[in-house]
Order: C-alpha cells, then sequence, then structure tokens
C-alpha cells in the first residue's frame, strides 16, 4: 500500500494521527521496526478503524533469545462509542500478538478520560473512558508501566477568529506577544540547511532541560520525511539574524501537533517563543487545522511535577487539558514481558547516562 494510499484511508477516522501514518512507519523501520496496518471495515465496506502496528525484534544487552514486541502509536483509531466495533478490535489485536509471536502489544489510543485540571471547576470527567479502561482489565491487558507518549495533554482550539483565540489567551501571554511583536523578534520558515542549526539548538535544550534525544540523523530523517510528504514545517525565531527558538509543527487531517521545540537563553526578555507558537497557529490554521496539540502536560498538576513550568506556558495560551487512558499492554509471554521492563530498563538507564554526557560534550 502506498504512502497515500494508507494516509487517505485514516485521515477521517476519529482521532487520526501523525504517528499512525507511513510517514512515521518509515521513520521507525530506520531504526529496526517493521509496519503491519490493519484496517476493519463495516457491511459497506467503509473502513471504520484502523491501526498501524509497529514490530521490533529486540535481543536484551545483546544476548539470549529474541523478543518481539508491538506498539500502536496513538492508535488504534476508532469510534470507542461503538461497543461492537471496539470489542472486534480489541479481539484482532489480541490475536495478531499471539499469532506472530509477540510478548505483548501495546496500544497508546488518544482515550480521553477527561478535560481539565482534577480538582478545578472546569473539570470534567468521561464515563466511556473508564468504561473502555474496565473493558481492557477484564481482557486481561494492563496499564503499562512503560508510558511512551505523554499521557496528558494541552490542546489549543484554532477554531473562530485570531481575535478569538486572542480571548482564551491568560493576560501575561497577550503582553507577551505583543512585547515579543515590538522587540525585534521575526519568525519564518527554515530551508532545508538549516535544519541541523535546528537540532544543535535541540540539543542546547535537552542538555539544559535535562532530557534525553538522540542522535542528528535521526531527527533530520524524521523532519526531512514530513517536510517532504507536506506534513510538517520548521519554524524559526530571529533576533538580529540571530537563531533563537525554534518550533517543528506536524499536521496531518484536521489536527496540528508541536512534537519538536527548541530555544536558546538569548534573548529570552524579548519573548521569542510567544510570538514564534502565535506563528505556528496561524500556519496550522492556514492548512485546515482546527486543533493545535501542544505535546504533553504533567501527570501531576502542581510544581512537584517537572514539566508544570512548560505547562504554564501551554496554559496561557489558552490551551485546554486532555487527559487520556495512557498505553495498555496484552501481554502473550508473561515471563519475557518481565524480562522485558526489569533487566532491559536497568541497561537503557546506563546507556542514558552515557548519552547524556556525550550529549552534554556535543552543544559546549
Amino acid at each position: 500500500m502506498s504512502n497515500q494510499n494508507w494516509n487517505n484511508l485514516i485521515i477521517d477516522l476519529p482521532n487520526s494521527h501523525v504517528l499512525q501514518t507511513t510517514e512515521w512507519a518509515e521513520v521507525k523501520r530506520e531504526v529496526g521496526w517493521k509496519s503491519y496496518p490493519l484496517t476493519w471495515k463495516n457491511e459497506k465496506g467503509e473502513i471504520t478503524a484502523a491501526a498501524n502496528i509497529l514490530v521490533r525484534t529486540v535481543k536484551p544487552l545483546g544476548i539470549g533469545p529474541k523478543m518481539a514486541i508491538g506498539y500502536i502509536p496513538r492508535g488504534p483509531m476508532l469510534d470507542w462509542s461503538d461497543a461492537s466495533l471496539r470489542q472486534q478490535v480489541f479481539s484482532e489485536l489480541e490475536q495478531f500478538t499471539s499469532d506472530n509471536g509477540l510478548i505483548f502489544l501495546k496500544i497508546d489510543p488518544d482515550l480521553e478520560l477527561g478535560r481539565g485540571i482534577p480538582g478545578s471547576e472546569q473539570a470534567e470527567e468521561y464515563v466511556l473512558g473508564k468504561l473502555v479502561t474496565d473493558e481492557l482489565t477484564q481482557r486481561k491487558w494492563r496499564y503499562s508501566v512503560e508510558q511512551i507518549q505523554f499521557k496528558n495533554t494541552a490542546v489549543l482550539d484554532l477554531t473562530g477568529t485570531e481575535e478569538d483565540w486572542l480571548k482564551r489567551m491568560k493576560q501575561k501571554a497577550r503582553y507577551n506577544l505583543r512585547l515579543a511583536q515590538r522587540s525585534g523578534v521575526s519568525i519564518r520558515l527554515a530551508n532545508d540547511s538549516e535544519l541541523s542549526a535546528l537540532y544543535h539548538l535541540y540539543a542546547q535544550t535537552a542538555s539544559r532541560d535535562h532530557f534525553i534525544i538522540r542522535e542528528e540523523a535521526y531527527y533530520l530523517e524524521v523532519w526531512r520525511r514530513f517536510i517532504s510528504a507536506g506534513m510538517a514545517d520548521a519554524l524559526i525565531a530571529e533576533v538580529d539574524g540571530q537563531l533563537v527558538a525554534g518550533v517543528m509543527l506536524f499536521h496531518f487531517g484536521k489536527r496540528a501537533w508541536y512534537l519538536y521545540g527548541m530555544s536558546s537563553p538569548l534573548h529570552r526578555e524579548k519573548m521569542p517563543n510567544n510570538l514564534l507558537q502565535w506563528e505556528a497557529m496561524r500556519l496550522a490554521s492556514s492548512k485546515g487545522c482546527e486543533v493545535y496539540d501542544l505535546w504533553g502536560a504533567p501527570d501531576v498538576f502542581d510544581e512537584s511535577d517537572s514539566m508544570f513550568g512548560v505547562f504554564r506556558f501551554k496554559d496561557g495560551l489558552g490551551a485546554a487539558v486532555i487527559r487520556t487512558a495512557g498505553a495498555w499492554d496484552f501481554r502473550v509471554k508473561p515471563f519475557l514481558y518481565f524480562i522485558y521492563h526489569q533487566v532491559l530498563p536497568r541497561f537503557l538507564n546506563f546507556t542514558r547516562f552515557l548519552r547524556r554526557g556525550k550529549l552534554q560534550q556535543e552543544v559546549r
């Protein structure tokens, strides 16, 4: 199946996601994953659900038996209120896991449990989300100890006019936006030759904010593949011609995502990130997007969570909190599942420690 054919099949499904596109599967193929796209049809032959399953064979610590694992990033995609359909999808995913000899299959759907910060007046709980997770538990799925994507996120509503967007922002965010506009911050699309500079700025951001990233070649492959497919744009903020911040804006269907962001401590007083996100909103809207997913919100909504500072910035932009069910695993081989989640993480923690040291050397 061609890239465009698969993407056209899923683009109008509920919660269609950029991480379910063929382009993402191709990126992951470069690092050892194989793609198995599945669809489900109704009696009229219309596709009502889909999942692009990624499968990888690993050998922990380089020794021992090979372990095949499966993962559906931000999927499966379906109308979760259709009880018959979701039971069919669960059954066939479980069968796929057994038939292909996987240790386990991880799903990571955009299944909402609620909206708003828990305990706030705006908080809402969704009965359907609780119903589906209860069904997963009954079917012997388990909430995963390994959450790959952010369980919670914050989204901006891009419907209405730009004046409507401004009204949804906090007063301080509006002030910072106008400050950036007055202070000589300029925003433009980056060209291909500037992607390496964006990676270097991303590495600086990772070192400063203490998160781990991959080597440059991986990100350049992701960015170039999606840009060439017309599904991403690189935006940069400059002050007097100097790169100070960047955003990789992904878009698919009526939704956009802020998957990668990078910034410099230089000229922070001019608030370049506020103007950068404003222009990302405008660009996403011009692509037909109605929602801009700012990609990540805290698990705990107070200062004890490392993401809380970033969340306050997103909250200032007028973002609404979405709380999802997170990742769930269907185990077929419990012993190997235990080895995978107990032995391998210790090894990976060590390699990440080594990677952090190398990253710090790269950005000096």
